[in-house]
């Protein structure tokens, strides 16, 4: 640089790069985020928080559901029986990651079992690859599970639980395919395949 040039700031390239860069990122924001942050947007997150408030959703575990007298374990004889992983799934309603279970994975024959108390829930006729990263199945053995409301995202969900040990297993969605239209999205450690 030769001596006596003052070099501002205002005179690099880089300051017609910065002005892009604010222009794009402000117009992305008018753009996209008004779609996003519209009246509906404001009414319905307030509107959910009241709908929670005024129905006031115990905290209701796997732990605390009616099951059948011989299930009806205490928390000590449960963690003895479960891996912590599978008793944080089944009793406390936990969630594993996705794409983490073997069983998402299953092409066999079979029966998917309850992992807390053996009860057979799916068979292999119903599974189907949801794309979703968990076992998904677009139907129940009848009588195997029992479902309750689950406001844990405020939006409210259908959960799901074994109908014999109260054991959580996932949620059902109304995105699943014919017939039922249903897709049961289990966690993986919550089950348990018997091959045929």
């Amino acid at each position: 640089m030769p001596v006596g040039t003052v070099h501002h700031w205002s005179n690099t390239y880089f300051m017609d790069i910065a002005i892009r860069l604010r222009y794009i990122i402000y117009h992305f924001f008018l753009k996209y985020m008004n779609k996003f942050l519209t009246r509906r947007l404001f009414i319905l997150i307030p509107s959910m928080s009241i709908l929670k408030i005024i129905f006031k959703p115990m905290s209701v575990l796997a732990s605390s559901l009616n099951s059948k007298e011989e299930w009806n374990l205490s928390k000590e004889d449960w963690k003895t029986r479960l891996s912590p992983e599978a008793y944080f799934i089944l009793r406390e309603e936990g969630t594993e990651r996705a794409f983490s279970s073997s069983l998402n994975d299953e092409k066999r024959k079979g029966t998917f079992h309850c992992a807390g108390c053996n009860l057979a829930l799916f068979s292999s006729e119903m599974k189907y690859d949801s794309g979703t990263g968990w076992p998904s199945f677009w139907n129940s053995i009848q009588g195997s599970v029992d479902t309750k409301l689950d406001f844990k995202l405020i939006v409210p969900r259908t959960e799901y639980h074994c109908s014999r040990c109260g054991g959580h297993q996932g949620h059902v969605f109304n995105d699943g395919p014919m017939p039922t239209g249903k897709r049961y999205c289990n966690n993986g450690l919550a089950l348990k395949f018997v091959p045929a």
